[in-house]
Formats: structure tokens, sequence, C-alpha cells
């Protein structure tokens, strides 16, 4: 159905006294605007094609789609971002196609930003007053009081009022994208992780491709360091220092030498200072220059990301602490055992490792927790901890103790539980204690219920506890100890092995061969 009739003969006649002038100041946005011509009339078409020939707003030229229903219409919004305009006809296949259109963009593609511009040449059939109210469209034409000049103001104006929308909504999804990328990099504890998602964030909010470069400069010595490298860059993750000959590096040298961003396209470098005085310049290559909008997010995003790096920082400092303190721990009840030597951190390097593999296997999906595997290396530390109550004659007794003294011996781990779940009580949540008191108190049990000093049997038995039993056989065999002299490592294999099913879980032995097999350098090398 076709809406033209005699009256519509001066629609959009040319101005000759107003040219219309293809406009615009050279933005750095060389995207086309996107223009949806709805009518089902061809020569529609035709003659607003011919009209907005030649026009441009603000260096960006016009590019135009065609429907010739309200059904074809809502499948291009559907299917076709960034639709600017909708210059929509009511009457199409129905008398009230167009109104229906209007309705389902705004009701069922839940676009609020598009401009929709209705434009009729039977106004008695939807009357302006009613429409305008009862329907969400933003302008209202009659086609017969359309020229040249007044299609080219109606057009310019609903590009201004969707750039101005488009903006806001970009400004309001790029502030929940830094909310959201913020309080996830603070769950990440190592550097090169919080780096790389920083990149990650940086890409989501600019909405490009993930092509960038983090520089640290250490100290005042001049020197940068790459600490992560993303997309086309991934090379330079490689590389230590910054290569000088790279592209990039001229901005970047400049934004240190500065101390503030450099928008300089196709190299846009975000400088962040950080109270601690830690100077990271991030590069991000997008496919054309940043608008304003996305600079400002930017540096707003670079302030959240400046205090983040300082509580990492703090956060390391704060563990290298927590960790040395365990290990002052263990060795003050291990002290007296001088032939002890670096047992206590080649178990937790080994129950970390195995902790890994188990997971890695598929192994007990729901008892190997992320909590489980970032604490178990620390926690492991603790597993003899008990051994401060057990007296010297007793805990370096060269040769086989007597009932009585095994007895005293086999205490030890139902005190240094004792000791490490009074110490996690006082921390809220599970805690490195919380893990290390099941260890301390669940290494010595055995998988078939013959073990100490609760009789625990197969899953009854923490595993964290059956991860660290395994470890601490396995290291106690291989060195040398006050009772006994080292074992070959085929002798220690072969204990283990043979003892898998009864003293030991068998998932674990067979992830701890798995773990020799990929490493055969475990428990080989001297300490």
């Amino acid at each position: 159905m076709t809406d033209s009739t005699p009256s519509d003969d001066n629609w959009l006649i040319d101005e000759d006294e107003e040219e219309v002038v293809a406009g615009g100041l050279g933005a750095p946005d060389t995207r086309s605007w996107r223009v949806l011509i709805v009518d089902d009339d061809v020569d529609v078409h035709a003659v607003t094609r011919l009209a907005l020939r030649n026009v441009s707003f603000k260096g960006r030229e016009l590019e135009l789609f065609s429907a010739y229903s309200g059904r074809e219409a809502y499948d291009i919004l559907r299917d076709t971002p960034d639709v600017a305009l909708v210059l929509l006809d009511v009457v199409m296949e129905t008398d009230d196609a167009g109104l229906i259109l209007a309705r389902r963009i705004r009701e069922e593609l839940h676009n609020s930003i598009v401009r929709v511009v209705l434009r009729t040449g039977q106004p008695g059939q939807a009357p302006e007053q009613r429409v305008i109210i009862e329907y969400d469209i933003n302008d209202y034409k009659a086609k017969t009081e359309l020229t040249t000049q007044k299609l080219f103001t109606t057009v310019i104006s609903a590009l201004r009022a969707y750039e101005s929308l488009n903006m806001l909504e970009r400004s309001r999804i790029g502030l929940g994208k830094i909310l959201a990328g913020a309080t996830n990099l603070y769950q990440i504890h190592s550097l090169r992780e919080f780096a790389s998602g920083v990149l990650n964030q940086v890409s989501a909010i600019l909405d490009v491709g993930s092509d960038g470069v983090l520089c640290l400069m250490q100290g005042d010595t001049g020197v940068t360091s790459v600490v992560a490298a993303t997309g086309g860059y991934a090379q330079l993750s490689e590389s230590e220092l910054m290569p000088t000959a790279h592209p990039l590096w001229p901005t970047i040298a400049k934004a240190f030498a500065e101390k503030k961003s450099q928008f300089e396209h196709p190299a846009n470098v975000l400088f962040i200072h950080t109270q601690e005085n830690r100077e990271v310049a991030i590069s991000v290559t997008p496919p054309w220059p940043l608008a304003q909008i996305q600079r400002d997010l930017l540096e707003v995003f670079c302030q959240r990301i400046a205090a983040a790096f300082d509580n990492l920082y703090m956060f390391g400092q704060l563990r290298k602490a927590q960790e040395a303190t365990v290990v002052a721990l263990a060795d003050l009840a291990e002290f007296r055992d001088s032939g002890t030597g670096g047992h206590v951190r080649r178990v937790q390097m080994l129950s970390s490792s195995l902790a890994n593999r188990l997971a890695a296997r598929g192994a007990y999906p729901e008892q190997i927790t992320p909590q489980l595997l970032e604490m178990i290396g620390l926690a492991s530390i603790l597993h003899d901890v008990g051994k401060v109550a057990t007296p010297d004659h007793i805990l370096l007794k060269p040769g086989i103790h007597t009932p009585e003294e095994r007895a005293e011996m086999q205490t030890h781990a139902a005190v240094g539980k004792s000791i490490l779940e009074r110490a996690a009580n006082m921390v809220d949540g599970v805690s490195y204690l919380t893990y290390g008191a099941e260890i301390a108190g669940g290494h010595h049990e055995h998988y078939d219920g013959n073990g100490y000093p609760n009789q625990l049997k197969g899953n009854e038995i923490p595993i964290s506890a059956r991860i660290v039993a395994v470890i601490d056989v396995f290291d106690s065999l291989l060195h040398e100890r006050p009772y006994k002299e080292p074992w070959p490592h085929t002798e220690v294999m072969s204990y283990i092995t043979e003892r898998a099913g009864k003293q030991f879980d068998p998932e674990v032995v067979a992830a701890l061969l798995d773990l020799i097999e990929r490493d055969p350098s475990i428990g080989r090398t001297p300490d």
C-alpha cells in the first residue's frame, strides 16, 4: 500500500535559496550515522536518498537503510546496531503498521535512544496530538511540509539528540563496567593477573579489541618493565623490558616523562601515579581516536586502578609477612630437629602442586575448591606444629619408640589441631588456619581407619589432610631424619604405592604418580 496523493507533489522539493551544506568539523569518529527509511513507496526512498546524498554531521556521513514494511524494519533494527534515526511512514502493510513498529522498537527491542520521526501523507489516519501522546516518537511530520531544507533540519536535530543520548548511555555503561571491573580486580592477588585484568577492562570500557600493554616504571631507574600485554601485543609479555624500538615506546616514554595521559591516535597511553609513588602506563590502540567521553571514563578508571595497585602491593606485603610468620612458627616447632632441614617448605610446595594436579584430574570437585587450592600450601606448613609439646628425648630419639613414647608422640596431632583451631576461631570465615587445623589433626589418619588420633576413615578425613599425609611421608622418606637414613626414590615410590587404599587415599597417590611422571625431577633434586 502506498500513501502518496496529488497533494504530495511539493514534498521534498529543492529550495534553491537555501543550499544544504555538508557540514562537519572533521571529528575523530569516522563511523557513519545510520538512518533507516521505512516506507512502502519506492519513490519516497529514492527522493529521500537524493535529498540526503551529501549530508554529513560532525564529519560523519549518513548510511541509509531501506525497509518497505514494518516487519522488515523491525528485523533490520533488531540485527543492525547503532541505528540513530528512523524516518517512519504510518500506513504501509496495514493502516497502523508504522505506529505498531514505533511501539515494538521501545517495548520489544528496548531501544530507547534511536530517534523516531513519523512521516505521513495522511495525517487524518494518525492525528498528531493523539500519536505524540500515545506513542514514544520524537517528531511528527506531514510529508507535504517536508522540503529538502526541513528534512535536513529534522535529520540533524535528531542526530544531535541521538548523539547526546548515546553519550549518556555509553557513560552509564562505561561507569558500570568500571565499578564491576574494579570490584573484580580487587579479588586478584597476582600482579600479572591484575595487569591483564586491567587491560581487559579498558578494552571493555572502550568496546574495542583487547590490544594493549601495561608497563611499570621501576622506581627512579627509568627502567620500564612490561607487566602484561594482550591481543596484537601479546608477544611483548615475553619481554621483561619494554623495547625502545617498539612503535608504542615514544608515547609511553612521553607519558612517563610528562606524568600525564597521552591521546595521540593510534597510540593512547593512560598514565597512573599511585599514592605509593608507583608509575604505571597503559597503552591501547583502538581503531579510531577516542571521544572525550571515553577519555573521561578512562581517567575515572585510572583513579580506581591507582588505589587498586596500592592495595595489591599492600596485600602482597601482608601476605609475605603472613607466610614468613607461618614459616617461623613451623621452624619453631622443628628447630630441635636439625635433620629436618627444609621439610616444611618442601611440603608447602608439593602439597600445593598435588592439590592442583588433583583438580586438573577432576578428582573430588566438591572438596577441592578454589579456596583450598589457594590456601593449602601455606596451611600445610603447619602440619607438625603440635610437636612443640613433644619432649626432646622422644622427638629426637634415634631408635625405636616404646609404646608409651609412641603414644606421647602421637599426641602432637591433637595438640596441633587444638592450637590452630583456637587461632582460626579468632578470624572471620575460612582462613589458612582453618585448613592448618584440619591438616595438623588429620594427616596421620589412615584411609582404612587405622591411623590416629581419631581413627577416621576415607572421606571422613579432610581432603587437605589426605593430600599432606602423602606428601609428608614422601618427603620424610626421601630425606635423612634422626631415626633413619634417606631412602632411594624407587623404594619411596614403592612404599607409597603399596599403601594406596590403606594408609593413603588412592586418588591422591595416583595424582602424585601423575605429577612425578610430568616432572621426574620431583623428589630427586638436592636441597
